[in-house]
């Protein structure tokens, strides 16, 4: 048997972080059994889903790279397929026409209620052969079995038994005759050969009502698997009130893809206490039994370690195309400044995403507006003007400009003057950085180049002599 998964999302919003998570371990175990992987887009629901949506789910989609065998089958073009099936299933007695109205259905449940039952359709229509009522469009009801239950062998789950008296007939035709949820996911897992549905717990009580129109069908079932829910760190189903979960906001905000997909593996599988897994290890280490059947909570703290764990060990002009793609989208133009890559390599330990990398990378690239006011109050005073003429005189006569020669120069500076490195490399940063941090100094100038350095010093020097002014 080939192992056939699908990932099956409604294009109603964006690609969330819980249905990244369902696609991945879909893939995952289409791709260590070397099965296929089916995208199928659900898209019944016309009045919520768009254009934007769908492309927003393809573009999640290619961002994590998770790369579909066939697909995307869109449910809107298979309408003729569902009405095929739906009469099949009233032709031999599997289904029925209800005339039911809508004040005759909310007065069933009114009853339902005050009999302290469970709301629900009675089946009022299921057996009567009168002659309907005039001017009522019909929906089309399945005609669920009133004895015995269904038992799902979840593959996270374990057992999991339903009765069937607790299933209703649900509609599985509108009156205006589209088809609803579980009739086309039922028809679409059948006609697609699909061997493993595996999904959120929030369709656990689709599950046995799905069972059922199958086995009504005549079709072999699916083997199922529902993952729990991924939980705030409050416990509470994770919404947008607990930060980002649109996959490509986290793109957007400087994650790189392999990052979000090893967080996304580990809520809720584990493989001892493995914490970073390349693609290949899930592929080759993934089964759906080491699944956990509790909630996993969201913790951004770990994703952010995570990505700067494969920032640090990323390819350096791989990491270096990364961080030139976030320099342009903060505006900043890395033409004639530094490679991306070296900077990229300079700065990899100090943040944690490439958004924040590349905000804090500008003062390679273009000149900067104003000092951090704290570094600069405590480094650019009076005293430091000499060490920073001194130490321009020795940069500006280096004959290379490299970090070992910088080293020197500034080396030779503090000896020259009897100061400890700190009275000129903690000014000279504020002066060419525009703050009180940055990577190694002599590395950091040589990234910055000769000219945009000196002219730097010049306008630090400036400011010391007028701040000097202000306090005479």
């Amino acid at each position: 048997m080939t192992v056939r998964t699908r990932f099956a999302p409604s294009p109603t919003g964006y690609l969330h972080i819980g249905g990244a998570r369902t696609a991945l371990f879909s893939w995952l175990y289409a791709r260590h059994h070397g099965g296929k992987f089916v995208l199928r887009i659900e898209d019944t629901d016309r009045e919520r889903s768009t254009d934007e949506s769908v492309q927003a789910i393809l573009d999640g989609m290619d961002w994590l790279g998770l790369d579909y065998d066939e697909g995307p089958f869109y449910q809107t073009q298979r309408f003729d397929r569902y009405r095929e099936v739906v009469q099949q299933l009233l032709d031999n007695g599997h289904a029925y026409y209800c005339y039911c109205t809508p004040e005759e259905l909310d007065k069933m449940r009114e009853e339902a209620m005050a009999n302290k039952q469970k709301p629900r359709y009675n089946g009022y229509w299921r057996d009567r052969t009168d002659t309907p009522p005039a001017g009522v469009k019909p929906v089309v009801r399945f005609k669920n079995p009133l004895e015995g239950s269904v038992v799902i062998d979840d593959m996270v789950f374990g057992k999991i038994e339903v009765s069937n008296s607790e299933l209703d007939d649900l509609i599985i035709m509108r009156s205006d005759g589209t088809p609803t949820y579980n009739l086309t996911v039922v028809v679409d897992d059948y006609d697609m050969n699909i061997t493993h549905v595996i999904r959120g717990d929030d369709h656990i009580n689709n599950t046995p009502r799905q069972i059922n129109i199958l086995k009504a069908m005549g079709a072999s079932l699916p083997r199922y698997a529902h993952l729990p829910m991924i939980l705030g760190d409050d416990g509470k189903r994770l919404s947008k009130r607990h930060g980002a979960v649109s996959v490509m906001q986290y793109a957007e905000d400087g994650y790189l893809p392999e990052a979000v997909l090893n967080y996304l593996v580990r809520l809720g599988w584990s493989h001892g206490d493995q914490e970073v897994f390349s693609i290949a290890e899930m592929t080759e280490l993934f089964s759906l039994e080491a699944c956990n059947r509790a909630g996993s909570s969201f913790n951004t703290e770990k994703l952010q370690w995570l990505n700067q764990h494969y920032m640090q060990e990323a390819d350096p002009a791989e990491l270096g195309a990364h961080l030139e793609a976030y320099l342009k989208l903060e505006g900043i133009d890395p033409a004639g400044g530094p490679s991306p890559a070296v900077v990229a390599q300079l700065q990899k330990d100090r943040f944690k995403t490439l958004a924040e990398m590349a905000r804090g990378s500008a003062y390679f690239y273009q000149d900067f507006d104003d000092y951090d006011p704290k570094a600069a109050k405590k480094q650019l005073r009076p005293v430091a003007a000499e060490p920073l003429t001194l130490g321009r005189e020795k940069l500006a006569a280096l004959a290379q400009w490299r970090a070992d020669d910088i080293q020197a120069a500034l080396n030779e500076t503090v000896e020259s003057l009897g100061l400890g490195f700190g009275k000129i490399g903690l000014p000279l940063r504020v002066a060419v950085t525009g703050a009180g941090a940055s990577p190694a100094l002599d590395l950091t100038l040589e990234a910055i180049g000769r000219e945009r350095t000196l002219q730097r010093i010049d306008r630090a020097l400036t400011f010391i002599a007028e701040r000097a002014k202000t306090t005479e």
